[in-house]
């Protein structure tokens, strides 16, 4: 079977389900690739034949963002640093004490708005949670940033998809591999760059 084929075959319900849980899964604090997942469910909901609603998956994004948040917060409230120190070993390409130490002192200089525009930068994505309990973060004051940040991220990511969908459609047909690999550089350079300046705001705090 084509794999354009078996995508469209792919029952919405699924689709949304797959989004939340690795939405949420990733904001506990396991380094999985929301965004990615994001991004490709985004995609298929601009092709014809899945059905797939962009409200509902911007939704199940939210959700799973939001409830995933919300364990890791209290995970890393009980289980304080430790928890921190098991993912660095667990995790270490992504976890280590570099960047645990970075999340950390953006946190302590920014607070809330660490949580609500951490959701866009793929380290403070992972760690909000986890890095909230610990620092014993006021929950309300936590979930109201977490469910704000979840919110812009989510709906605006399925969004800019859809608006570059129909935009770009006709193009990307034709240049799909192109586009792709332009778009997985372009995110890797921005990523490098933001991670940059991540550390030299916590070197020179």
């Amino acid at each position: 079977m084509h794999l354009d084929t078996w995508l469209t075959a792919v029952p919405p319900l699924a689709i949304y389900l797959l989004c939340a849980v690795v939405v949420g899964v990733e904001s506990v604090g396991v380094p999985l690739p929301g965004e990615i997942v994001l991004v490709g469910a985004a995609l298929l909901a601009t092709r014809p034949g899945p059905g797939i609603d962009p409200v509902a998956l911007a939704g199940a994004a939210t959700a799973g963002a939001v409830v995933g948040d919300s364990i890791g917060y209290s995970v890393g409230r009980r289980y304080g640093t430790a928890l921190l120190d098991r993912l660095g070993r667990r995790f270490p390409r992504h976890l280590g004490p570099g960047h645990v130490a970075v999340a950390r002192r953006v946190f302590e200089r920014h607070g809330g708005w660490a949580v609500l525009f951490g959701r866009f930068v793929a380290l403070l994505r992972i760690l909000a949670g986890p890095l909230a309990g610990t620092m014993r973060m006021r929950y309300p004051a936590f979930l109201a940033a977490n469910a704000t940040g979840a919110v812009l991220w989510a709906g605006g990511t399925v969004a800019a998809v859809q608006l570059l969908g129909l935009v770009a459609e006709t193009w990307l047909k034709r240049f799909s591999w192109v586009a792709l690999v332009v778009a997985v550089v372009l995110g890797l350079l921005v990523s490098r760059q933001v991670r940059a300046r991540l550390e030299r705001a916590a070197s020179d705090g």
